[in-house]
């Protein structure tokens, strides 16, 4: 199959991606492992981490700004979780209908067990990797992420 006229720093971004997608997968797959026992999925967990990150409490659409989410997904796991007394929903003084998004005590006893199990989960992960490596990684997607909500933004 002909591929197409790459630049070197375009081939070495398009290897990037491929690898993101395969990596993101498997993350996905391992923190659904991780979090199994205490009722959680990747998804689920990545939500309750938002809402108990944030300064103050916020609606949905926010939670999915900040995620880099699809809205009406993010809604459909704020109603999950809300079924399942990890989060609940106050009204919100500045906006009748969008209520904001709080998470529950058994929410904050769920992501603080989560977080537990991450933590030698993901030391051992990362044995063997230099920590500036890991920095360098994270500043290349950092500024590929800017670069894609600059483009949506046009």
């Amino acid at each position: 199959m002909k591929t197409p006229n790459h630049t070197p720093a375009g081939r070495a971004v398009t290897d990037l991606v491929l690898e993101l997608f395969r990596t993101s997968t498997r993350m996905l797959t391992a923190g659904d492992r991780l979090v199994a026992e205490i009722g959680l999925t990747s998804a689920r967990w990545q939500l309750l981490g938002t809402v108990a990150n944030t300064d103050r409490a916020q609606p949905v659409s926010w939670l999915a700004r900040d995620m880099g989410a699809n809205r009406q997904n993010v809604q459909r796991i704020v109603n999950d979780l809300v079924k399942d007394g990890m989060l609940e929903l106050q009204p919100n003084p500045h906006h009748r209908r969008a209520h904001l998004v709080v998470l529950t005590d058994t929410g904050k006893e769920a992501f603080n067990r989560a977080m537990k199990l991450q933590a030698p989960w993901i030391n051992e992960l990362a044995q063997g990797l230099e920590v500036e490596d890991i920095q360098i990684t994270h500043r290349v997607l950092n500024k590929l992420r800017s670069k894609l909500e600059e483009e949506q933004k046009d």
